[in-house]
């Protein structure tokens, strides 16, 4: 991508060693961001979130910058990730639904049948006018700190929508998608052009990369990901191609899947820990940055510990075309935050070139 064709906005981004490292290119070192870097750990997060409902703080632009600010400040990471949840452009079409604490998303009403889809409405950018806000604010605040923008994957959305909130086993998602694959299909349709809408707003107000959340996606056999899943995220993928970020594709337990998620369209495929980065490049093939994938329990350990694990996952990434440190899911919120200021710094230090 030439100066005159970048993204509008990421100008002063664009040679991070975050962007680099999504391109495939050279980087100074392994740059590193946590998901759920924005808040759970953080004594100041805690603090500035109390008494205000999980879905009211992500949309008050001045919280979200100052949230999504707080893990850039105190651990020097190589990315910011914008402080939301997946089910925010749901809430913003209407549908009833909260996050209750210790529990999760919980919908009012699931959708199970066709009338029920006619609830999904086109998401507008005056329907997540804070999001644009609040981002125009961070890129102005965080300079040549890349902005991540992200979406819950139409699998993951329609799961919570159809199952009415977390689900262990998918029961009733699977069921409509087995028991109705035409309905399945118009459901997903509709949740990728909510998401890609959703994706566009964040891209156009200044996200230098987005990362496609499919969280609940490892609960399908290849071959059902193919068939029932895949074109939706295929759709979210392409409707977004033409901005030219660096977009990534993440989700949990997805060894098996590991390839198609590749396939689907995305730059850089996230992994868990499950699955070494060596075999994960196998198994996604060439011309793709990998995320990953130390496990966030390690943190729990002691430092000697969680550098040894860290050498491990670096050990194991020293051959990929591209590689941005992670974890292999988000972080836990018991986890001190101390330990992640000095993972950062250790994988800064030992990855120098």
């Amino acid at each position: 991508m030439s100066a005159n064709n970048r993204p509008p906005g990421h100008q002063t981004t664009y040679d991070s060693a975050f962007l680099k490292a999504c391109r495939r290119e050279p980087v100074p070192h392994t740059p590193v961001w946590f998901m759920r870097q924005a808040g759970r750990s953080l004594p100041e997060y805690l603090k500035v979130r109390e008494g205000i409902p999980m879905l009211e703080s992500c949309m008050r632009p001045d919280l979200v910058t100052e949230i999504t600010l707080q893990p850039v400040r105190r651990h020097k990471v190589d990315a910011a990730i914008y402080f939301s949840d997946i089910v925010v452009p749901l809430k913003a079409i209407g549908i009833d639904l909260d996050i209750k604490p210790g529990v999760g998303p919980v919908v009012a009403e699931p959708i199970r049948t066709r009338a029920d889809l006619a609830r999904l409405r086109d998401l507008s950018p005056e329907d997540v006018w804070y999001v644009t806000e609040a981002m125009g604010m961070l890129t102005g605040e965080l300079g040549g700190t890349p902005l991540i923008g992200f979406a819950g994957a139409p699998f993951t959305l329609a799961s919570y929508l159809v199952e009415g909130g977390p689900s262990r086993n998918h029961e009733n998602t699977k069921a409509l998608m087995y028991g109705d694959p035409q309905l399945w299909a118009d459901l997903l349709d509709r949740l990728a052009e909510i998401t890609a809408a959703f994706l566009k707003v964040q891209i156009e107000a200044g996200a230098s990369a987005v990362q496609l959340f499919d969280s609940w996606v490892g609960a399908l056999a290849p071959a059902d990901y193919r068939r029932s899943v895949m074109p939706a995220s295929v759709k979210v993928f392409e409707a977004v191609a033409s901005y030219g970020v660096p977009r990534i594709h993440f989700g949990v337990g997805t060894g098996e899947l590991l390839g198609l998620m590749g396939e689907a369209g995305a730059d850089v495929v996230g992994v868990d820990w499950r699955v070494p980065l060596d075999e994960a490049a196998r198994r996604v093939g060439p011309g793709k940055a990998l995320q990953g994938n130390l496990d966030p329990a390690v943190l729990f350990s002691t430092p000697e510990a969680v550098e040894s694990k860290t050498r491990e996952v670096l050990d194991a990434a020293a051959g990929l075309e591209g590689h941005v440190f992670n974890l292999g899911h988000g972080v836990l919120p018991t986890t001190d935050p101390d330990a992640l200021t000095r993972l950062v710094a250790y994988v800064h230090e030992r990855t120098a070139r």
